[in-house]
Parts: C-alpha cells; sequence; structure tokens
C-alpha cells in the first residue's frame, strides 16, 4: 500500500454553482485548494482528476428517473422539475449541473477505489460531502450523493464494513437513508438538534431498519454547543463504536459549517476544534482500519474566514504533514482572497482556541445538562444493540 495520500482535484469542479446569491458559494472550494498549494501540500501528495461517476456508478445509490431529471435540468434548466427537488430555492437547476455533480461524485468514489486499492492509505475530495442527496431527489444544496456512492462503490469491491463518520452541522440524512437496511455500513452523524435546523431528522432513536438495528447512531446536539461539549460529545461516542464495529475503510465527512461564525446554523465550535476531530478521525482509521481513510468536505458558508483553512487542515492532517495551528497564513494566499472576494483574509491557522479541551465521557456525566442528555439519549439508543454498555 502506498504510503502518499491521493488530493482529488480538478478545477472544474468549482463549475458546482447555484449562481451569485446562494450561500455555497464555489470560491470555498477555489480558495481551499490555493491554500492546500500555499502551504506546498500539493507536493507531499498526488493530486489526481477521477474521471466523473458514469450513469452505472451513479444507480448504486439514485433512482435512474431521477438522473434522468437531473440531465434534463441540466440541458434545460428552466424546466428543472421541482418533485425531485430540482429548481428550487435551495438547489437551484443550472446548465452543466449533471456534469459537474457527477464529476464530484466520481472523485469520492475515484479516493474509495484508491484507498480500497491500496494505490494511496489516504484521500481526500474536499469538494464532495454532499450527504443530503437522497436516491430519487435533491437536498439541501445536495445533486448526486457522493458520500453514498463512494460507500456502494465500496461494498461493491468487496468490503464487508464500513463506517461512516459525519461531523457536518448538519444531519448526515441522505447517507442514513441509503444505507437504512445495510448491516455492513455503520453511519454516525454528530449534528445539532433537529428541532432548530434542517434537515429535521437525525434524532437519538433513529438506529437503523430492524435488519440493521443499531447501524445508525445520531447524536442531536444543542443549539450553541461549544469546542468542549463538541469535542465531548464526539469521544463519548465515536471511538467507542468504531472499535466495535472494526471496520475495513473509515469514511468521514468534515463540513465546516459547525462554526461559530457560519451564517446557516447554531453551534459554536472553533477551527481548532474541527482540526482536533480530522486528527481523531485520521487516528480511528488507523487504529481500527489499517489506515484506510476517506475523507469528504460537506458544507461551510463563511467561505473566506472558516472554509479554506478547515478544509486545509484536513488536507495537511491526511498528507502526514499536519500544520502547526499558530502558522501564519502565506502573504500569497491572503492577497489572492482580497483580489477574488474584497475581503480581508485570517492571518493564522488558528481560531485563537489551541489546544483545545474537553472531559471525557469516563469522568461522569451531569443529568441536568443539555448536552450531556444528548450524548445519553444516544448511548441508551445504541449501545445496548451493538453489545455495549450504555
Amino acid at each position: 500500500m502506498s504510503g502518499r495520500a491521493q488530493l482529488m482535484w480538478d478545477e472544474a469542479v468549482t463549475g458546482y454553482d447555484f449562481g451569485p446569491d446562494h450561500p455555497m458559494d464555489p470560491v470555498r472550494l477555489a480558495l481551499t485548494r490555493r491554500l492546500v498549494d500555499a502551504f506546498g501540500l500539493d507536493r507531499e501528495m498526488d493530486v489526481v482528476a477521477a474521471k466523473p461517476a458514469g450513469e452505472s456508478t451513479l444507480r448504486l445509490v439514485h433512482r435512474e428517473d431521477y438522473v434522468e431529471a437531473v440531465k434534463a435540468a441540466s440541458v434545460d434548466p428552466g424546466a428543472a422539475d421541482a418533485s425531485y427537488g430540482l429548481g428550487t430555492m435551495d438547489d437551484p437547476a443550472f446548465a452543466g449541473m449533471h456534469e459537474v455533480s457527477a464529476m464530484i461524485a466520481g472523485q469520492s468514489v475515484g479516493a474509495a477505489e484508491a484507498v480500497w486499492h491500496g494505490d494511496a492509505l489516504h484521500a481526500v475530495n474536499f469538494a464532495g460531502g454532499l450527504h443530503h442527496a437522497m436516491p430519487g431527489g435533491a437536498s439541501g444544496f445536495c445533486i448526486y450523493n457522493d458520500a453514498s456512492l463512494a460507500i456502494a462503490r465500496l461494498l461493491e469491491l468487496g468490503a464487508e464494513r464500513v463506517a461512516y463518520v459525519d461531523v457536518d452541522v448538519h444531519h448526515g440524512d441522505g447517507v442514513q437513508a441509503a444505507f437504512w437496511e445495510d448491516p455492513r455500513v455503520l453511519t454516525i452523524s454528530l449534528h445539532e438538534h433537529p428541532r432548530t435546523l434542517f434537515p429535521q431528522t437525525g434524532w437519538p432513536e433513529e438506529t437503523g431498519a430492524s435488519s440493521a438495528e443499531g447501524s445508525a447512531v445520531n447524536v442531536a446536539l444543542p443549539a450553541g454547543t461549544g469546542d468542549a461539549g463538541w469535542l465531548r460529545a464526539f469521544h463519548s461516542v465515536v471511538p467507542e463504536l468504531v472499535a466495535e464495529f472494526r471496520p475495513q475503510v473509515l469514511v468521514t465527512q468534515h463540513g465546516a459549517d459547525t462554526h461559530f461564525e457560519d451564517p446557516l446554523a447554531h453551534l459554536a465550535v472553533s477551527l481548532d476544534a474541527q482540526r482536533a476531530v480530522q486528527v481523531a478521525c485520521h487516528d480511528l482509521a488507523h487504529e481500527y482500519a489499517d489506515g484506510r481513510w476517506v475523507a469528504l468536505g460537506g458544507g461551510g458558508y463563511a467561505v473566506v474566514d472558516v472554509v479554506p483553512r478547515s478544509w486545509t487542515h484536513l488536507v495537511a492532517v491526511a498528507a502526514g504533514r499536519p500544520i502547526d495551528p499558530e502558522t501564519v497564513i502565506p502573504e500569497s494566499w491572503r492577497q489572492e482572497v482580497f483580489a477574488r472576494t474584497r475581503q480581508l483574509a485570517p492571518v493564522r491557522m488558528t481560531d485563537g482556541r489551541w489546544p483545545v479541551s474537553w472531559k471525557g465521557w469516563e469522568s461522569g456525566y451531569d443529568p441536568a445538562d443539555r448536552l450531556d442528555q444528548a450524548i445519553v439519549a444516544t448511548r441508551r439508543a445504541v449501545f445496548p444493540l451493538r453489545g455495549l454498555l450504555p
């Protein structure tokens, strides 16, 4: 197995563009790629442009009629069929939508193939992580569910156990739905509580179909949860479940919209805590999955201050060249940010909260604390189904 990591990238992914008033501004992808280059990480990895996902690959997860609807909207955006979630406020149709969405999906599928075949130990597609798309419809800024497609391809290649960990602020509903009945896939999602955020799913009681009980795990975090609570929740649930499941591959989704500056959600997590979870996922892959790790992007709408730094940390961790949070950002990148956006760029790779700390579950819990109530609800709902003590 190659020790080098792969960075999945094709400049054309920046064409995933819902328009100038949409929060998912593709400048976040371009700026991340430029920051990766500014730190020289592209020289530490194999940069690969995988082929777009073909129709047979897309149909591993998506219905044929939906793929046809996307293709039709891609040719004629004005005729998009809203019954498939296309041409809506969340998912406006645009010319070439099918092609660029298939390209992003192909990057994640290519990452999964590279890791499974041993061409790379880790592979990153920060343009991916479009976890809301359903088998038969677009949802939440997501056209094709590249995360589900990557997992489905791993199963097709012979994987018997794949763990998916999603730390986006929104519930990973599309991935959960795709594998709801499949005990070969363990989906774990930490997200803001469905009472206060789209897609209003991801309750702790959602634990998988009767044929796969305990294969879906949801930690519904109270609005306002900050670094210490977020990290406590992650470490109180994820490592123990991954250890029990012992996946052959770990697939993770790193939406940056948990950040306190994100305009679309209500958690208060820092860049430094996001980096800490990236490191934890890397370590879990090495401890339980022979190092096989596919890391994806996701949401994130503070497109200058947060997303590029967060995902550059992710790429650096995967490359085996983690960036010290106190590192000063190269001036060349800061100048490019201003040229592209007329915004002032951040100066360092930290929010000033490093090192972050939290209390482990073994220290006990407070039954009156809302965060601890959320953790207990998840552990009680799922852990016994997996033969673990709640």
